[in-house]
């Protein structure tokens, strides 16, 4: 079968040819109809072979985390599937250490080596699964609109889901980024809370996206005028919650100052910028409020998603692309013009 692999680290991935795998003990073969592309892949295109082999990752390794698709071999000792059945894969862990017991999967010890990161994914015909633990069943639910679900929108959902208890009825919640995972918050904000929704974006099309979806208000960019902007919309106290999917310099700094006093703020997305300190740390933090980061999501994070979206609570915006235009997909990722994820299909 085609799978589209990174062949040594700091490569351009490309299409080889490897065969299906067979499931062992405790372990199911999906055939992959839909993978959602991620940036995290675009990262790993570039990482350097020391820190790839740093996180326990095996060049060549086929990308994709983000999968979808049928039952297609089971193997001894999986019990409660059936061959044919659509699945989704959430993100992979251990099931039994600290974390895991605790419900906090994301955190699992196993840490950064999964499905495409480091180890097979799913950019090709079928693809592998090591536990059944890491199974959502889809009942009627298209596998094209399910697979973006199990990581931006469960990511999302485990930001929103965090900071629930702080929005009531006469709440703000911001969402800065109304791209992939943000599109997603602003539908959860929306479905789970009944605080009123504030969704930033440079692009035009993310804002009417981020409209259609259920913000109540939409604005262009953020910079020196963000603070005031969201101040003068809650009253002057500030938003009661800021969710950051994009995580530059210039958002970080706008987010955690338009958080109210016992507000949060919580970071996501992979910028890499950082908070400037010219008055020191203890007067740039919300009085009495919480800053938070985290990565990925738990198990049932996606299965929270996968069942609202089941139920049409929730839609997953999408543009869709076959297996020969991976790279034209990829290139429009990076240069950010999607209108919500972009997901590779197969026959």
């Amino acid at each position: 079968m085609r799978a589209y692999r990174i062949p040594t680290f700091e490569s351009t991935p490309e299409w080889q040819d490897v065969p299906v795998p067979v499931a062992g003990f405790g372990q199911v073969v999906i055939r992959v109809a839909a993978v959602g592309l991620c940036h995290s892949d675009l990262a790993m295109q570039t990482i350097p072979a020391a820190l790839g082999e740093s996180l326990g990752w095996v060049a060549p390794f086929t990308l994709g985390h983000e999968i979808s698709g049928y039952v297609h071999d089971i193997g001894e000792g999986v019990d409660g599937l059936t061959i044919g059945e659509g699945v989704a894969v959430a993100s992979p862990s251990c099931g039994h250490c600290w974390f895991c017991v605790r419900g906090e999967s994301n955190n699992c010890v196993k840490g950064t080596v999964g499905r495409g990161f480091g180890d097979d994914g799913g950019l090709a015909a079928y693809v592998l699964v090591k536990t059944p633990r890491d199974i959502v069943k889809l009942g009627g639910l298209d596998p094209v609109i399910a697979a973006p679900l199990t990581d931006a929108g469960a990511t999302a959902f485990h930001g929103v889901n965090r900071v629930r208890e702080l929005l009531g009825a006469e709440s703000t919640a911001v969402v800065i980024g109304a791209g992939g995972l943000g599109s997603f918050a602003v539908q959860f904000l929306r479905v789970l809370t009944p605080a009123r929704v504030i969704a930033f974006d440079m692009s035009d099309d993310k804002l009417n996206l981020a409209s259609e979806l259920g913000a109540h208000e939409v604005l262009e960019g953020v910079g020196e005028a963000t603070v005031n902007e969201i101040r003068e919309r809650t009253a002057g106290r500030g938003a009661d919650v800021v969710l950051d999917f994009v995580g530059i310099d210039a958002t970080i700094n706008a987010g955690v100052a338009a958080v109210r006093p016992g507000g949060a703020y919580g970071l996501v997305g992979a910028g890499g910028g950082s908070l400037s300190t010219p008055g020191g740390w203890y007067h740039l933090l919300p009085r009495d409020g919480q800053v938070f980061s985290y990565q990925g999501s738990t198990l049932a994070d996606a299965e929270s998603v996968i069942a609202l979206a089941g139920r049409g609570l929730i839609t997953s915006p999408v543009e869709t692309f076959n297996a020969d235009q991976v790279e034209e997909a990829y290139t429009r990722l990076h240069e950010g013009n999607l209108r919500g994820r972009a997901v590779i299909t197969f026959d």
